[in-house]
């Protein structure tokens, strides 16, 4: 199996700092900003984009952990139940714009159980989807709002993102039969 790296450290960190500046300018501040990251590797996520929009802007934006487990749509179809991890909300969502944050954008369920999940917290203003790679194929009507890299993919190859909180090393790499190139 063939394995391409598309990111490394250094274009993580640009992504991010992208990704950050994009996030503010689209809210016109910080003001009532939420930063949400879907666990595990969207969590590290917004903890980055918040340290980006720190460094910038001179503000500290709350950020969230959402696990997803229990709002999937195969859970019925799944031989192992999901492992739960605690969802936390650093402040009131209700009237807030809140940004969900996710490493993949691949079918949009994960996005659409996250929505779910989200709602059980209260009634944001606006919900807005930051990922770091999108590589299409979506089955539901999910769009990104906030993208850092969009990479055409076939069905059957895989994107895996390693970040360093989680995994120990910073990078993006894109695995299947053949890679194709974009």
């Amino acid at each position: 199996m063939s394995r391409e790296q598309l990111l490394g450290p250094a274009e993580i960190n640009r992504t991010i700092r992208r990704l950050a500046h994009e996030i503010v300018e689209n809210n016109r501040g910080t003001e009532n900003l939420i930063l949400v990251g879907l666990l595990s590797r969207g969590y590290p996520l917004a903890q980055r984009l918040a340290s980006a929009i720190k460094e910038f802007e001179g503000a500290d934006v709350p950020v969230g952990r959402l696990d997803i487990g229990l709002y999937r749509d195969d859970l019925d179809r799944r031989t192992t139940a999901p492992v739960l991890r605690p969802s936390e909300m650093p402040a009131d969502i209700d009237g807030a714009t809140v940004v969900l944050v996710d490493d993949v954008l691949f079918t949009g369920r994960s996005i659409r159980a996250a929505l779910d999940a989200l709602l059980d917290f209260g009634r944001p203003a606006r919900v807005r989807l930051a990922t770091l790679v999108d590589r299409g194929h979506r089955e539901l009507p999910i769009r990104p709002d906030f993208v850092g890299k969009n990479v055409p993919t076939a069905s059957f190859q895989s994107v895996r993102v390693r970040l360093l909180e989680t995994d120990g090393e910073d990078s993006v790499y894109v695995t299947g039969a053949e890679v194709a190139h974009a």
